[in-house]
């Protein structure tokens, strides 16, 4: 099967957050849409293994902030790539604390919903969460959204292991290994799984096509996750 055929199934980004007690925590997801009108709900699916999922069983609220296209790579590193039950992720952040208690973050968001739950599904490796909407927000009116065709296109991200839409790296790396020439190595972020390829640069950062990985600057970052050059390592 051609893995390709599963990224033209695109998708919203959006941090899908809530709080039990003092602890706040929230992921990236893409797993997020609106199911009626009326009343208004919306469905999430999260992973089992994610912290998250724990507590939105618990706390039985979550809200919901739309990404923008121009979102900061260390929001993406932070609520995509790192675990609540290390850090607090919603540290050094703006937010605010919604009518249900869940923490809405502010920070190149495009609009908010928070929502209580009102039906959970067991959908195998993942809970699918309904909620009714609370209430809501528009934060930015010309902004555009952050899809996951963008993310994977134009930042050449990858989903998070816990996403529904997570692929398994050797197969990438396969196809990747199978298109590479010997004078075209190829380097990938051991944080968030992006792939440096030296044909298209990272001409966002200054960085132009043709650039091998050992002449990018020691300063250079991962364009999705923020990571140091020194988390790249060669596609074997």
């Amino acid at each position: 099967m051609n893995i390709e055929a599963y990224f033209k199934i695109t998708y919203g980004l959006y941090i899908v957050s809530t709080a039990v007690g003092e602890k706040l925590n929230g992921y990236i997801s893409n797993a997020v849409f609106q199911v009626t009108a009326e009343p208004a709900q919306f469905a999430i699916a999260c992973s089992k293994n994610n912290y998250t999922a724990d507590m939105i069983s618990r706390s039985k609220v979550f809200a919901i902030s739309a990404l923008s296209d121009g979102v900061r790579a260390d929001i993406i590193s932070t609520f995509g790539y790192k675990s609540g039950r290390d850090v607090d992720k919603f540290e050094g952040y703006n937010y605010k604390i919604g009518r249900t208690g869940a923490p809405i973050l502010l920070d190149d968001e495009l609009a908010w919903f928070e929502c209580e739950v009102v039906q959970t599904l067991d959908v195998g490796s993942h809970l699918l969460f309904v909620g009714n909407v609370i209430d809501g927000d528009l934060l930015n009116a010309t902004g555009q959204p952050l899809t996951y065709a963008n993310y994977r296109e134009l930042r050449k991200g990858k989903a998070p292991k816990n996403a529904p839409t997570y692929i398994d790296p050797e197969k990438l790396k396969k196809q990747v290994r199978d298109s590479a020439t010997e004078k075209d190595d190829k380097y990938e972020c051991v944080v968030c799984g992006h792939i440096y390829n030296p044909a298209e640069g990272d001409p966002d950062s200054g960085i132009t096509p043709g650039t091998r990985f050992e002449d990018i600057p020691d300063d250079w970052t991962c364009p999705v996750c923020g990571a140091e050059k020194a988390d790249y390592i060669k596609i074997p």
